[in-house]
């Protein structure tokens, strides 16, 4: 896997970010406000208010960077664990690389018309996940309020195994890149390129949340990640080498 074969996997991670305002946005307002239940006013205008509270700032903004952080590490964690199936020989036959193939694209395809509110079908799928957060749920009891760094990376640990489609479409993705090392590059871009957007959230509030929750962004959004999508069954169909549309193809060709 070359870096340019990551480029892709940010941009899904990116353009499908508007979801995670949705799935996490609550859990990293809180954080950013300081970490309890209380809403306060975000780390921003706190720190252009009392500049005395400099320090709370700065302990504020190293608890919403460990959240993220400890997300990341686990969907890397996942993503190694699926791309260490392709490893052990389970995509070896060309026949399921082929399906593999056609069915990751398909999952953007899906992804893509769920950020747009055109269809909802991967919202049965997390529907489906809950059956592994309810085993892991009751380990965030001990762990709130996130009043500290290390308690923000455990929660963030956590919360990347919460069932979301969109985490399952990269990682579908990830384990078609045929090793454990290959598949935890493919989702530390994934999830670097939903960073922003939550770090965003994290400093400046619901403002953000709103704006990214807006019709036009989700669909502008959807559009994208609906294009990759639509760009890999087009190379399969075609069963050749696109050009450049090989560098746009999230998926290796088999």
């Amino acid at each position: 896997m070359n870096a340019l074969s990551l480029v892709p996997m940010f941009l899904v991670g990116l353009a499908g970010s508007v979801h995670c305002i949705g799935m996490c946005g609550g859990i990293v307002g809180a954080l950013s406000l300081g970490g309890g239940a209380a809403p306060v006013r975000p780390v921003i205008a706190i720190a252009v208010a009392r500049p005395a509270l400099q320090t709370s700032v700065q302990s504020n903004v190293l608890r919403v960077l460990a959240y993220n952080g400890g997300r990341i590490v686990s969907y890397m964690l996942a993503g190694a664990l699926a791309g260490s199936l392709a490893g052990a020989g389970m995509l070896h036959l060309a026949s399921l690389q082929v399906a593999g193939y056609w069915l990751a694209n398909l999952m953007l395809v899906a992804l893509g018309l769920y950020l747009m509110d055109a269809w909802r079908g991967l919202a049965h799928l997390e529907a489906a996940g809950n059956v592994i957060w309810r085993r892991v749920r009751p380990l965030l009891k001990p762990l709130i309020p996130m009043d500290t760094p290390f308690k923000a990376l455990a929660v963030g640990g956590l919360w990347g195994w919460v069932p979301c489609g969109m985490v399952y479409s990269a990682l579908l993705t990830a384990m078609m890149q045929g090793s454990a090392l290959n598949g935890a590059a493919a989702m530390a871009a994934f999830g670097l390129g939903t960073l922003p957007t939550l770090l965003g959230m994290g400093l400046l509030g619901t403002r953000l949340r709103a704006q990214m929750q807006r019709r036009p962004v989700r669909i502008a959004s959807g559009l994208l990640v609906l294009g990759f999508g639509v760009l890999g069954l087009l190379r399969a169909a075609n069963g050749v080498s696109l050009g450049w549309l090989d560098a746009l193809c999230v998926t290796g060709h088999p």
